[in-house]
């Protein structure tokens, strides 16, 4: 919302209210609770834990938004609701992606006065920033609910990967950070001759082989446990991909030319940073949200990037934009661009 009068401003300087609302009414699972059926503020409350009063100004702020609307048999899910949230992804995948943005919320309370800190703010609050891959690989269920948030998130980037790439001379590709493996399914349903390798850490890993297994793919995807920052690689591929990982360095790039056979290829598709210290439209909140840690975060360049894959000694092939797909967020797939290297 880019605002255009006083009465805008105000909603956006009141939209932090609404916004946490929306998010505990994802974490709570309200919008399933009330897709079982209409209910009254009472069973509402009840059914949830809150006491009323302040449940009816959560569910009026909700309404006001219109996320929920009362009718004759009491809150049900707005039509907004339902086609933004109910019939786009499912309750772990929701209640995931907000409970991340309460976490990185935390920081935020008393911005003014902390915002000309020259360290990580996290550190003057007392406070530890999120840490994703440590907190996945410490619990299988975080591990877990992440895993399967992100095959749901990736499905439309992932069906526009696999009609866009070729790996018809491929035998064998490996899926660094591939977590759930769903580029690997997407591609493996287009090339059935391929045999993918998914490479991440082992909580990851037991969540993605369930998605194998529910997709009947658990014989042409393995799933490799390996901190792909730190520990060895497997090798003897045709193809390493590393798409939407945003993990990038020399010596990462030399590992994984390392793991291809001569002539294999690297093929690396992000959302690149237009400009050294801007970022990508779609990531800017990511972007801020990690200065008040590392207050020089940035989004790599695709030509810094380049230049990392020329010095572990890949040959490079010419970028390529991929094209945006349908589905229910652009941002999953809006300004991709795929680099190719060769060894």
């Amino acid at each position: 919302m880019k605002p255009t009068t006083a009465d805008d401003v105000l909603d956006l300087l009141y939209g932090y209210t609404t916004s946490a609302a929306l998010g505990a009414a994802m974490e709570l699972g309200l919008f399933w609770l009330l897709e079982e059926g209409p209910l009254d503020l009472e069973e509402v409350a009840g059914a949830l834990g809150i006491p009323p009063a302040r449940c009816r100004y959560w569910l009026e702020l909700l309404a006001e938004a219109g996320l929920i609307q009362q009718g004759a048999g009491g809150y049900e899910p707005s039509a907004t609701a339902r086609g933004s949230i109910l019939e786009v992804y499912d309750q772990n995948c929701w209640g995931l992606l907000a409970e991340e943005v309460r976490e990185r919320a935390r920081v935020l309370g008393d911005l003014p006065q902390h915002l000309r800190e020259s360290g990580s703010v996290w550190k003057t609050l007392g406070l530890p920033p999120p840490m994703y891959v440590e907190q996945m690989r410490d619990d299988p269920d975080r591990a877990r609910r992440f895993t399967h948030m992100l095959y749901e998130l990736h499905q439309s980037l992932a069906t526009e990967l696999a009609g866009f790439l070729d790996l018809s001379e491929a035998q064998q590709l490996m899926d660094l950070g591939g977590g759930s493996g769903v580029m690997s399914m997407a591609l493996a349903r287009r090339f059935p001759e391929v045999t993918f390798t998914i490479v991440d850490i082992p909580n990851v890993c037991v969540a993605g082989r369930e998605l194998a297994v529910k997709n009947s793919l658990e014989d042409r995807i393995a799933y490799h446990p390996a901190d792909f920052l730190t520990d060895e690689l497997p090798s003897g591929f045709d193809v390493a991909l590393e798409c939407d990982v945003n993990f990038y360095s020399d010596a990462l790039f030399r590992k994984v030319r390392d793991a291809l056979v001569p002539g294999g290829r690297f093929l690396v598709v992000d959302q690149f940073a237009p400009a050294e210290g801007v970022a990508p439209p779609t990531r800017l909140h990511w972007a801020f949200a990690g200065s008040l840690n590392q207050p020089e975060y940035a989004f790599p360049t695709a030509a810094q990037v380049r230049a990392q894959l020329e010095q572990a000694g890949f040959e490079l092939l010419p970028d390529r934009p991929l094209p945006s797909a349908p589905g229910p967020i652009k941002r999953m797939t809006e300004g991709m661009v795929v680099i190719e290297a060769r060894k």
